[in-house]
């Protein structure tokens, strides 16, 4: 290609990626300003936002630079100083010496991270909870991975402004970079989580890691002082000592250093934004994976060695290909039987009965056609849940069935199934707003159904629920 990588060097990350089953959703790669190559695995789109977990990070770090080049605060300031009412003699013992630039760099001092406290309580004042944990090493000293550190920032930008943190940010910086309908999870209390819970469309997540590479500038405006980047992506203190690994590498202000001199933005799952500037490239990936590292990996295998300083001469057939793949990922999906089972003949209309469960499912019912079946469950409030399943294709739909945790109204969803066996019928159900996935596996005996719920990519168990009733 004419930007400097070589079609075969994509083509070779995304072979990868598949045969490793690193559970990528989508891929932008800018180089030299130019997007080079986007992809995303169906059901994902390039139109759906995605979760960005800790990338959120990187944005409450962007937002904090901001207020500090408006004269709002400063690196030195003491937490303290923005929460005076909280302040009692055993707080200000505990947390006195601790400034605004410790919660940036996760160095506040803490042996455990404070979030999960903070999570444990959604009522609660998350500002108290953290103001209470139990400093053990001087701030500054020693490196923690400290989520309840950046919803402190959140909190003390919202203290200082009036304004969450998507507010602040909304004419400052997604305005500016044209980053329609952001979306940031929220306390009970109204504060921005900080160091998770933003939600963007790859092709967002891909200006921002841009907006850094050209170090602020935006259209020939400046949006970011360049002073901020410098400082929030060099290492501000050390994580490790590893160098294998892409985590220890040092840590900046709410970015990762990476290896070969790149740093990154990154979240659960291997959400990526990855900027590496002698390269003048960037790579925002989106995944559902556990295997972060291999991810990581794959792009300094392939990637890296194919962004060529000169333009490279290459087919005009050898791009059209690559073109032509990217155009059709999917996700790969269990192998299924090519001709229907007379099982599904058998079940078709018939009502699944099950015992009593932990997941209030009362009754369910399969109707099938011919590309696609239709799965119905009562559950024991009598409200309905119908998920429309392609049996050849992903069918896009809505609902708050068996999510794997508490959310209000209904999730985007798509879901494919197939039949493994002339007696089990598979569904997998992608959350594609999120990396989470869950597999329905549905054995059916003349004696006994049972309903297997498999959690595939959470936070929370991947233990199977599973449901045992009848056909009637």
């Amino acid at each position: 290609m004419d930007r400097g990588i070589a079609s075969s060097a994509i083509q070779s990350f995304v072979d990868a990626v598949e045969q490793r089953n690193l559970g990528v959703h989508s891929l932008m790669l800018v180089r030299n300003g130019i997007l080079v190559a986007e992809g995303w695995w169906k059901p994902y789109a390039s139109h759906l936002p995605h979760s960005m977990f800790s990338i959120s990070k990187s944005f409450t770090s962007t937002a904090i630079g901001l207020a500090i080049s408006e004269g709002r605060l400063s690196l030195d300031d003491p937490i303290l100083s923005f929460f005076p009412s909280y302040v009692t003699p055993e707080i200000r013992e505990n947390m006195g010496a601790l400034q605004l630039r410790h919660l940036l760099s996760m160095s506040t001092g803490h042996a455990e991270d404070t979030f999960p406290p903070m999570t444990r309580e959604p009522d609660g004042d998350w500002v108290r909870i953290f103001l209470s944990m139990p400093i053990t090493y001087p701030p500054g000293t020693h490196f923690l991975y400290n989520t309840g550190a950046s919803f402190m920032l959140s909190a003390i930008l919202q203290s200082l402004t009036g304004q969450t943190l998507l507010e602040y940010l909304q004419p400052r910086l997604f305005e500016p970079l044209g980053i329609d309908l952001p979306t940031w999870q929220s306390t009970k209390s109204g504060i921005n989580l900080g160091g998770t819970g933003l939600s963007l469309r790859t092709a967002d997540l891909a200006k921002f890691g841009q907006l850094y590479l050209q170090r602020g500038v935006w259209n020939g405006r400046s949006v970011v002082p360049e002073a901020w980047i410098e400082e929030a992506t060099r290492t501000q203190v050390s994580n490790g000592d590893n160098p294998d690994s892409d985590w220890n590498q040092g840590y900046g202000f709410q970015f990762w250093r990476s290896r070969h001199n790149t740093y990154r933005a990154d979240g659960a799952f291997g959400q990526f934004c990855i900027v590496m500037p002698q390269y003048n490239a960037i790579l925002a990936m989106t995944s559902g994976t556990r295997d972060m590292q291999g991810i990581l990996n794959a792009v300094w295998e392939y990637i890296l060695p194919g962004l060529d300083a000169e333009p490279l001469a290459e087919s005009s057939q050898t791009t059209a290909d690559l073109k032509e793949r990217l155009a059709h990922l999917v996700m790969p999906f269990p192998k299924t039987l090519a001709v229907e089972p007379i099982t599904a003949a058998r079940i078709s209309n018939r009502s699944m009965q099950f015992e009593e469960n932990t997941l209030h499912t009362n009754e369910a019912f399969f109707t099938f056609e011919q590309d696609r079946c239709t799965f119905t469950v009562r559950d024991d409030k009598g409200t309905q849940h119908v998920i429309h399943c392609g049996l050849t294709d992903w069918i896009a739909g809505e609902t708050s069935l068996w999510f794997p945790r508490e959310t209000p109204g209904t999730v985007r969803i798509a879901a494919q199934g197939g039949w493994t066996n002339d007696h089990t019928f598979v569904m997998i159900w992608q959350y594609i707003e999120t990396p989470f996935r869950q597999t329905i596996t549905c054995d059916f005996h003349p004696d006994e159904t049972r309903v297997s719920i498999q959690v595939d990519q959470s936070f929370w168990t991947e233990q199977s629920e599973q449901l045992h009733g009848r056909l009637k």
